[in-house]
């Protein structure tokens, strides 16, 4: 005898189980057909000579990216240390400008300070020559 168990619904498993797996199947492999039509037609539509001939050095930088990356060359320590290298330099040309704008600002402030300063020496100087 077949033993058949029921879901919530009361239905039986056993016959519903080959159906919906034969179901799936077919949904991948047809979302898989429709990937691979739109890939084909994606390469297809570029066109790879005309690329090179105007960007000889860009085409030249990316298939060497490529390569290093399809040789297994992202987790060596090369890598480490360029990304590294990138990120420091990255950090340094991007706080570059903030820094120099803060230092402007503050030595506005000295100047703007040190010119009232000087003006109440002034008065403060004028004062006691009149009493005097």
């Amino acid at each position: 005898m077949e033993s058949r168990e029921t879901s919530r619904n009361g239905r039986s498993t056993a016959d519903n189980g080959s159906a919906t797996i034969g179901k799936r199947v077919d949904q991948v492999s047809h979302t898989a057909e429709q990937a691979w039509s739109k890939t084909r037609d994606a390469i297809s539509s570029v066109d790879v000579k005309g690329r090179v001939r105007r960007n000889p050095y860009g085409s030249m930088a990316a298939a060497v990216g490529i390569g290093y990356v399809l040789g297994g060359g992202i987790f060596t320590p090369l890598t480490a240390r360029i990304v590294g290298l990138g990120l420091r330099l990255g950090m340094r040309l991007a706080l570059l400008p903030l820094l120099k704008q803060e230092l402007f600002e503050l030595a506005e402030g000295l100047e703007v300070n040190e010119a009232s300063e000087s003006s109440k020496a002034r008065r403060v100087s004028k004062a006691t020559t009149t009493t005097e």
